[in-house]
């Protein structure tokens, strides 16, 4: 598998400096970088509901038929609101991320009072459901200012992934530049020795 990595280190390289350009551009237009991501959604869902369109159409689902109708119509009809009306799909979309942090938040919390007995250290687990919960909360609040900090945290991890790629790359380089064979075919050479 690594021979297999680093033979592409240089695919590898290029996903990560196109996660840092995006990473970037989201950090430096956070509205049209969150804007992006909604309008991927919206063409993800749509693609998908074609793909169970096809699928039904094949006869692949023959007895998942009405399973696959759903799907589709779901879909692509979210697809085309989606594209027709982002700004609704955009705050669609921070109410769901706010119900799931509230959620997780609540679990956590629960956990961390059932886990003071048993085990030290509880109160970060408590920390993070509280933080989720006021994340949640957050959203709810000032969907605007929320939807430009979820694009700038997006483009932060973009970056750092982007970096640790790179880094990787250069790695599998060094490691294929160290295991040429002399006649430089690319082949390790303890395999052709």
């Amino acid at each position: 598998m690594i021979h297999e990595l680093a033979r592409n280190w240089g695919w590898i390289a290029l996903r990560g400096a196109l996660a840092i350009v995006f990473g970037v551009l989201a950090l430096a237009w956070p509205a049209s970088a969150f804007a992006a991501i909604v309008l991927l959604f919206g063409a993800y869902a749509f693609v998908d509901g074609v793909f169970a369109l096809v699928a039904l159409f094949r006869g692949a689902g023959r007895e998942r038929f009405w399973m696959l109708v759903i799907e589709a119509v779901v879909g692509i009809g979210i697809g085309i609101l989606t594209i027709a009306r982002p700004a609704a799909t955009a705050l669609a979309l921070l109410y769901y991320v706010g119900i799931w942090a509230i959620l997780t938040g609540i679990f956590e919390l629960v956990a961390a009072i059932r886990l003071r007995k048993e085990i030290t250290g509880e109160f970060w687990l408590g920390l993070a459901g509280v933080l989720s919960i006021v994340f949640g909360v957050v959203l709810f609040a000032a969907p605007g200012p929320a939807a430009l900090a979820l694009a700038v945290w997006i483009g932060a991890y973009a970056i750092v992934f982007g970096v640790m790629l790179l880094l990787l790359a250069f790695r599998l380089r060094r490691f294929t530049e160290g295991h040429r064979t002399p006649g430089g075919t690319g082949t390790p050479a303890a395999v052709t020795r």
